[in-house]
C-alpha cells in the first residue's frame, strides 16, 4: 500500500540512520542519491551502492538500480534500492507517503510540502510549515532528533561536535583543489602528524591520534575546504567505524516518530 513507501534524499551516514530505521520499521525505503556520492563514513553510508552495486550495513543490505521496476524488484526481495536522482524526479513516479530530505546540504535544495501527504528534513535550511511538514535538529546536544513544527533547526556553527575532547581537530579538510589518493584506509589508527593521504603532490596530514572512522573515496575531485575525513580519538571504541553513530540513530529515531505522528494527524484531518 503507498502508506509503507518513503524516499530519502541522500545516503550519506546521518541519512543511513534514518534509512535502517525506517527499513526495520517495515517500511519500503527508496534512496534517491547523485551520480558520484562524497559520504566520508563510507561502512555506514547507503550511498556507496552506488558505486559497489551492494552495501550492507548492520545486516540492511542496499542494492544499487537504473529503473523503476527493478525498485519494485529490490522491494519484493526485501532490499533497499539506490538509484541516482539528485533532482527528485523519481518522487511524482514512486508517489511515497513521505519525503525525507536528508541532504544536510545545510539549505533547501527543492524539497517542497508537495512532494508527499507528510514531507520531513533534517537540520537547517528549511522553514517547518511552510517547506516541509517537520523538520529534525541534527546539532548535538540537548535536542538532537527534537521535532519541529514552526521554524527552523539552529545554524549550523561550522564547528563538529565534540567526541573525547576534540572537536573541529578530529574533522579532516582539504587545504586544496586536486584529486585525493589516499595513503590510509577506514579502521586505521593514525597518530598526530602522519600523513593520510595526498591531494596532488600535497600532504594531508591527521592532526590528533586515533581511529581513521572517515575517509573520502580515493581518485575524489575535492575542493579547498571539502570535508575528506574524520578521526574518533577513542581508541577504546574502535568498532565503532562499522556501526551507525549516535547522532544517526538518534535523528533516525526523530523521523520515524514524525512519520507516525503526522500519519495519526493526518487520519484524524481525515476523519473530522
Amino acid at each position: 500500500m503507498i502508506c509503507d513507501k518513503v524516499i530519502v534524499r541522500g545516503g550519506g551516514d546521518i541519512a543511513s540512520g534514518t534509512i535502517q530505521k525506517l527499513y526495520r520499521s517495515g517500511f519500503k525505503v527508496l534512496v534517491l542519491e547523485t551520480e558520484k556520492p562524497t559520504s566520508i563514513r563510507r561502512n555506514v553510508s547507503f550511498s556507496e551502492a552506488v558505486y559497489d552495486g551492494v552495501t550492507v550495513i548492520e545486516g540492511c543490505k542496499a542494492v544499487f538500480v537504473r529503473e523503476v521496476n527493478e525498485i519494485n524488484k529490490a522491494w519484493e526481495n526485501g532490499f533497499i534500492p539506490v538509484i541516482v536522482d539528485s533532482e527528485g524526479s523519481l518522487i511524482n513516479i514512486i508517489k511515497p507517503y513521505a519525503v525525507v530530505d536528508a541532504i544536510l546540504a545545510k539549505k533547501n535544495l527543492g524539497t517542497n510540502m508537495s512532494m508527499a501527504p507528510i514531507t520531513i528534513a533534517l537540520g537547517p535550511g528549511f522553514n517547518a510549515g511552510k517547506d516541509v511538514d517537520v523538520v529534525i535538529e541534527t546539532m548535538r546536544g540537548h535536542n538532537l532528533g527534537r521535532l519541529i513544527f514552526n521554524g527552523f533547526a539552529l545554524e549550523n556553527t561550522g564547528l563538529p561536535g565534540v567526541i573525547g575532547g576534540y572537536s573541529k581537530e578530529r574533522v579532516i579538510y582539504c587545504p586544496w583543489d586536486g584529486t585525493i589518493k589516499n595513503n590510509r584506509k577506514i579502521g586505521d589508527i593514525v597518530d598526530k602528524g602522519e600523513v593520510i593521504a595526498h591531494v596532488g603532490d600535497k600532504e594531508v596530514i591527521a592532526e590528533i591520534p586515533g581511529i581513521l572512522r572517515g575517509l573520502i573515496r580515493d581518485g575524489t575531485v575535492v575542493f579547498k575546504g571539502f570535508k575528506i575525513g574524520d578521526i574518533d580519538p577513542r581508541l577504546k571504541e574502535i568498532e565503532n567505524y562499522n556501526s551507525i553513530s549516535d547522532k544517526a540513530r538518534c535523528i533516525g529515531g526523530g523521523v520515524l516518530e514524525a512519520i507516525l505522528l503526522m500519519k495519526n494527524k493526518l487520519k484524524e484531518n481525515k476523519g473530522n
